[in-house]
């Protein structure tokens, strides 16, 4: 993996330990020589983030949209800063950029590029691996929503193993090197997203 889409908020949660987590994933990031790739703001998590990157000699890409940028919540240090107009190109730049996706704890932004990162694998658009990082027991819920999904069968069994969780960067980013593609729905086109 020589880059890594990093969703998470933009938000400054009262806990450190977020903080704190969001910090050592850019800081591990960079020590394996995985370069980041998230939504490149300066704020919350995306900033700490990129600032922990940048300061362990990483690469940092940022893809933000115009408006975010003209609202002045771009991280001028980033490695490359690409500036795009809409979401939608957002996220399929954070999917071309990438080898894979690490979400942290977030919001509702944060939730959309998961499960659009698990749809589009379903889908076939990409086969990368999607890794939760389950920080502080943040993501316990969403975790044992998941199996719900998959107990009901709302989630086939071949695309089980899409979405892989660790409570820490490390043995996360080994589950993910070690991930297996999975069987598409459909096998459609990178270039149809």
């Amino acid at each position: 993996m020589k880059r890594l889409a990093v969703y998470c908020g933009s938000a400054l949660p009262a806990d450190p330990v977020y903080v704190e987590a969001a910090r050592h994933v850019g800081r591990t990031l960079a020590q394996r020589g995985i370069g980041v790739v998230y939504g490149g703001g300066r704020l919350g998590l995306m900033g700490a983030v990129a600032d922990a990157a940048l300061e362990a000699g990483g690469e940092v890409v940022g893809v933000i949209p115009d408006a975010l940028v003209s609202a002045e919540v771009a991280h001028r240090g980033c490695t490359e800063l690409h500036v795009v107009q809409t979401m939608h190109q957002r996220k399929a730049l954070f999917t071309d950029l990438s080898d894979g996706f690490v979400t942290l704890p977030g919001g509702v932004g944060t939730m959309d590029e998961l499960w659009e990162a698990i749809s589009w694998a379903q889908l076939g658009y990409h086969a990368k691996p999607v890794g939760l990082l389950n920080v502080a027991g943040f993501y316990d819920q969403l975790i044992a929503f998941n199996r719900h999904m998959i107990g009901t069968g709302f989630i086939r069994p071949q695309h089980a193993n899409i979405l892989v969780h660790a409570a820490a960067i490390e043995p996360l980013l080994d589950q993910m090197a070690a991930y297996q593609a999975h069987e598409p729905i459909f096998a459609i086109k990178a270039d149809r997203l």
